[in-house]
């Protein structure tokens, strides 16, 4: 195999310090390679899945103080990657390569990260094919379709020492960082609790029936690692979130992940002891959506701390104010946040503090981009030269993405769940079915 352009790297820095790259006890791992190589370094990026995400990757792609080079654009709708090209040309001077198969970029040696914004089934089984590559990922959530492939994540990025990235953007807001802190230094005495909440007045959907791919569709490889089964309209364009669970994780892995991963920061709890879900289909009885679209979820934990999901996908009454965020309570106090800001009460809930970040994230808007997304993007690619560390590291990550897991077993398997807080097993035998998934011939992962 020829050498890339970072391997050649590689054995230069290796040969001026006289290390050699085989049998050396004190050989240095990838990570740290990319420290000698310095901030100076070029990073070459391909984004995979070019849908209503794109918009989040523009900017710091763009920004010439990250140094980073957009090589390709993949996606398996042929639309898709044309209307990506298009809209990237306001961005940069130069034009990446299209592509329909991500095995194709992921065996082009030059190509040093994977910005993964796939759909739900994709995004665990292409993080495992990428670290097998020696690639880098900046990975959208939910970054797993099931448990095993969050415990699996770790182990690949463990295995082939790989960097990857939560796209948990609010991790990265400077406002929320700032009042977590206060928070976690006891701006509102013990937090006790915290209420998660998403809502939205999504509106009916089609029932799928039979139909012939789109034009320039490659149902094959869409499906990917999913079990096979003929087409269905309109599968492919989002509705794919609502049509079973081959493909999505339903509206908990969707957005409820941002939220209940800020309710989990703010409390500082790892996995829950118990949980209990009420949820049904409660709009549009008779169109295609398939799973849950309200969802009411109590987390329970060792410590006698709570947090609470309530999840509205197809009902927009705001019922804390806003359309989407936190409200952590303390013994002292309670915080309101979400991504645009927060406010303080004390006690009496009189507001001591508020402040309005200068994020324009989206909120239940479909699409993405804004300057916490900016910020998180571009912490991947510094941590990549490790100039800083990783805001949402994979092995923390998993552990707020096993919350909406967790919700749609209990969903599935109609039973409140106990649960091993040090691992986050399940006890019930029929919910641990659900750990993981069938997957099609030839993709089942490598480490499992």
């Amino acid at each position: 195999m020829k050498n890339s352009r970072r391997n050649f790297i590689k054995n230069t820095v290796a040969s001026s310090i006289g290390i050699s790259l085989a049998g050396s006890a004190a050989a240095i791992s990838p990570k740290n390679y990319n420290n000698i190589i310095g901030a100076n370094d070029r990073i070459n990026v391909a984004i995979a899945g070019l849908g209503r995400r794109l918009g989040a990757f523009y900017e710091p792609i763009a920004l010439k103080e990250n140094n980073v080079r957009l090589v390709y654009l993949c996606d398996v709708m042929r639309s898709q990657r044309e209307k990506a090209a298009e809209k990237f040309s306001e961005f940069i001077k130069y034009k990446p390569k299209l592509e329909n198969d991500i095995r194709n970029v992921l065996a082009d040696g030059e190509v040093d990260a994977i910005i993964n914004a796939t759909p739900d089934h994709w995004h665990a089984p292409m993080a495992f094919m990428s670290m097998e590559a020696g690639k880098d990922m900046y990975l959208e959530k939910p970054v797993s379709h099931n448990p095993r492939e969050s415990e699996l994540l770790v182990t690949y990025s463990k295995k082939y020492d790989k960097l990857i990235q939560m796209g948990t953007q609010q991790r990265s807001s400077p406002a929320s960082i700032e009042i977590i802190n206060e928070i976690h230094n006891g701006a509102i005495g013990e937090p006790y609790k915290a209420v998660a909440f998403y809502s939205n007045a999504r509106g009916e959907v089609v029932n799928p029936s039979p139909a012939a791919p789109p034009e320039g569709l490659d149902w094959e490889l869409f499906q990917g690692p999913a079990p096979r089964k003929p087409y269905e309209h309109d599968t492919w364009n989002y509705n794919w979130h609502w049509y079973g669970w081959d493909y999505g994780t339903a509206e908990s892995g969707n957005n409820g992940t941002h939220e209940l991963d800020v309710a989990r920061w703010a409390l500082q709890v790892g996995y829950p002891s118990h949980l209990f879900v009420q949820a049904d289909k409660r709009h549009f009885k008779d169109d295609g959506w398939t799973m849950y679209d309200s969802m009411d979820a109590t987390f329970t934990y060792p410590n006698n701390k709570i947090i609470q999901w309530d999840g509205k996908s197809r009902n927009g009454y705001n019922t804390y104010g806003s359309g989407r965020g936190t409200i952590i309570y303390g013994t002292d106090g309670s915080v309101y946040v979400d991504r645009g800001g927060y406010i303080l009460y004390d006690r009496s809930g009189k507001e001591v503090k508020k402040s309005q970040g200068d994020s324009n994230e989206a909120g239940t808007a479909l699409g993405g981009g804004g300057s916490m997304s900016t910020r998180h993007v571009s912490n991947f690619f510094n941590a990549m030269r490790g100039k800083e560390e990783l805001r949402q590291p994979i092995d923390q990550g998993i552990v707020s993405q096993h919350l909406t897991h967790l919700v749609n077993i209990a969903y599935r398997v109609d039973k409140p769940l106990e649960i091993d807080a040090g691992t986050g097993r399940i006890y019930d035998r029929d919910a641990m079915k659900l750990w993981s998934r069938e997957y099609a011939e030839g993709w089942k992962p490598k480490l499992m």
